[in-house]
């Protein structure tokens, strides 16, 4: 005897639409087919760049790089915009099969910076090569935006495979039964190159010359005879990067399980979020531990003394890290995709944010002062003795 169903019944058993089994059904959208479709389309992308650029890619290379990474920011942009649930069916496929890190909120805001500010610079160098125009600085922005990017999101990958926590975000929105962190897809490989590859530009970036800084000799010495106290612009960075950098050495050993009583109270009453089974909040607070508290004592020193013509370049690769960083870091701790107890809560909502908030405005101050008047950065010019006219 057949069963009686109700409307709501049988909508409940009625198929799947024929778009949405075409696109489940199929045995090539397994994880190593959409690595290898994934892989195809960019080499497709390359030749048809390369095909339509020669001009431009042979006055530089990287022409090529910053218009297949601009494709790859529109990608992630769509990605970030169908797990917010704005847009739906473009991309579910390759993060269910290719790369299933991108559902977590961490993922979300890498694709968001990715697809709004990457974008924009990726434009911006391209166009500069195509009008062959200088582009040293949004290339170390750049740079530093991208690597901080990938040595943060590929070691927490490889840090929650090797864990086992269950997949909390798969379960939240209704994914299938299984643990994310358990494997590495195929498509996970395809960040080699796309880590290979910006290794090597910052490499052309960092060759390329300077722009001329039309600084005569005597305001250079000028400025470079002045102390501390008579720069109160230094002053207050000075000030700032000791600020900054304790909070550097405080957060990082919050996540190192320090047993004192105020990391304890910081964890669990103003950033839940760095104990998230994640790894991401705890790469990112060594990253900062490691490398962005050494740079700190490094532009404190550069800040005091003169001649240390290295830190234009490097706060502008700073002030790239940190500033992706931060947006990564303040977006997830406050996403739905991050369960409740780990956001964090409303009544240290404010403290937090602003303290995170000048966390990563800092190192861009920095920046904009090195470029506004890079006088006390440049090397003392060298005076040599004029010869004595014979009698």
């Amino acid at each position: 005897m057949e069963r009686a169903l109700s409307p709501a019944g049988r909508e409940a058993e009625a198929p799947a639409p024929s778009s949405r089994l075409s696109l489940t059904g199929l045995p090539l959208l397994s994880p190593l087919w959409v690595a290898l479709m994934s892989a195809l389309i960019l080499g497709l992308l390359f030749v048809s760049i390369y095909s339509l650029s020669r001009g431009e890619i042979a006055y530089d290379s990287l022409y090529a790089v910053f218009a297949v990474f601009s494709f790859t920011s529109v990608v992630d942009l769509v990605i970030a915009l169908q797990e917010d649930g704005y847009v739906k069916g473009f991309m579910e496929f390759y993060t269910r099969e290719g790369e299933p890190y991108l559902r977590t909120a961490h993922g979300i805001f890498i694709c968001y910076w990715d697809g709004t500010v990457h974008y924009f610079l990726y434009l911006a160098m391209a166009g500069a090569i195509h009008r062959r125009k200088r582009y040293r600085n949004l290339g170390l922005y750049w740079l530093g935006s991208f690597a901080m990017s990938i040595l943060v999101f590929l070691p927490g990958n490889i840090l929650a495979s090797l864990s086992q926590q269950p997949p909390r975000f798969l379960l939240e929105v209704g994914g299938t039964q299984g643990k994310y962190s358990s494997e590495i897809r195929p498509s996970f490989f395809l960040a080699i190159p796309y880590m290979l590859v910006p290794c090597w530009a910052g490499l052309k970036v960092f060759s390329q010359p300077r722009a001329p800084s039309y600084c005569p000799p005597n305001v250079v010495q000028e400025e470079q005879r002045k102390g501390l106290l008579q720069r109160p612009a230094d002053l207050a960075l000075v000030t700032y990067l000791a600020l900054a950098a304790f909070f550097t050495l405080f957060r990082g050993l919050v996540v190192l399980d320090c047993p004192t009583d105020a990391c304890f109270v910081y964890i669990y009453q103003y950033e839940p979020y760095l104990r998230d089974p994640v790894a991401y909040p705890k790469v990112q607070m060594l990253m900062y531990l490691f490398y962005v508290l050494p740079f700190y004592a490094l532009a404190t020193y550069a800040l005091v003394f003169p001649g240390c013509s290295w830190l234009p370049d490097w706060a502008l690769v700073f002030a790239g890290a940190i500033g992706q960083a931060q947006f990564s870091h303040m977006g997830a701790s406050s996403h739905l995709r991050t369960p409740f107890t780990y956001r964090v809560p409303d009544d240290a909502w404010a403290p937090v944010f602003i303290c995170n908030l000048l966390y990563a405005i800092g190192p861009h101050l920095l920046a904009y002062r090195c470029l506004l008047r890079p006088a006390f950065f440049l090397q003392p010019p060298t005076t040599t003795p004029r010869p004595k006219k014979q009698q």
